[in-house]
C-alpha cells in the first residue's frame, strides 16, 4: 500500500510540474512573433502584386499608351518551294488613323504574323495624311481609284452610320468618318480597294479651299 501511495503521488508532481523538454525538430514553432508570421506570409504576395505586373511586355504597353486606331484588313501569306520543303512568309495590310481626321496605310513583310503587323503598323503611322471632313462626314462626292480598284463615296445625314465593308470599312473608321454612304464599281482585291478609298479621301477639298483655287 505504501508504494502504491508513492507512485501515485509521483505522478501527481510529475504532472505538476512543467516540462523543460525542446519541441521536435519538425514540429512548427508555437510562440513565433506576429512581425515574422506577417513577412513569411506577404512575401509572396509582394512579389506577385508589385514585380510580375510591372513585366509585361513592352509592346503591350506601347498598345496601350498609342493613340492610333489601328486595323488590319488583310494577311495574305506566300510559300516559297525549296529543297527541304515549304518556306512561309507573311504579308499584312494594316491602315491607321488617330479618328480625327488623320489616316495612313501600311504593308508588313515577315516569316511571322506578328512581326508583319507591326511593321505594317509602323509604316502607316509613319504615312499619316490629313483627311478633310465636314464634322461626321465628307464634304462632298468623291470617287477614287487606284489600279482596278474604284470607290464610290457620298456624305450621308447624321445617324446613317458607315455604310460600308471590308477594306473600305476599315478606312473610313479609322479616318474618323461615321455617317457616309460607299459603292464599290471594280476590283474587290483588298489592297486595291484600301487605296482607292485612300485615293478619295486625299481628293476631298472644303468650301474654302474651293473658293480660294477659283479666286
Amino acid at each position: 500500500m505504501a508504494t502504491e501511495e508513492i507512485s501515485a503521488t509521483e505522478k501527481q508532481t510529475a504532472t505538476q510540474e512543467p516540462s523543460n523538454t525542446a519541441p521536435a525538430a519538425g514540429a512548427p514553432a508555437q510562440d513565433a512573433p506576429a512581425s515574422a508570421q506577417q513577412f513569411s506570409r506577404g512575401r509572396g504576395n509582394g512579389r506577385s502584386g508589385g514585380r510580375r505586373n510591372d513585366r509585361r511586355n513592352p509592346r503591350q504597353q506601347e498598345a496601350e499608351a498609342s493613340e492610333y486606331i489601328d486595323k488590319v484588313v488583310h494577311i495574305n501569306r506566300c510559300a516559297k518551294v525549296v529543297k527541304g520543303g515549304r518556306r512561309f512568309s507573311f504579308a499584312a495590310l494594316v491602315v491607321s488613323g488617330d479618328g480625327k481626321g488623320n489616316v495612313g496605310i501600311g504593308y508588313g513583310k515577315a516569316k511571322e504574323v506578328p512581326d508583319a503587323i507591326r511593321k505594317g503598323t509602323e509604316r502607316a503611322h509613319r504615312n499619316l495624311c490629313p483627311v478633310q471632313l465636314r464634322k461626321n462626314t465628307i464634304p462632298h462626292e468623291v470617287l477614287g481609284s487606284h489600279d482596278g480598284g474604284k470607290v464610290l463615296l457620298r456624305p450621308a445625314a447624321p445617324g446613317t452610320g458607315v455604310i460600308a465593308g471590308g477594306g473600305v470599312r476599315a478606312v473610313l473608321e479609322v479616318a474618323g468618318i461615321k455617317d457616309v454612304l460607299s459603292k464599290s464599281l471594280g476590283s474587290t482585291n483588298p489592297g486595291a480597294l484600301v487605296k482607292a478609298t485612300f485615293d478619295g479621301l486625299t481628293k476631298l477639298r472644303t468650301l474654302e479651299q474651293i473658293r480660294a483655287a477659283r479666286s
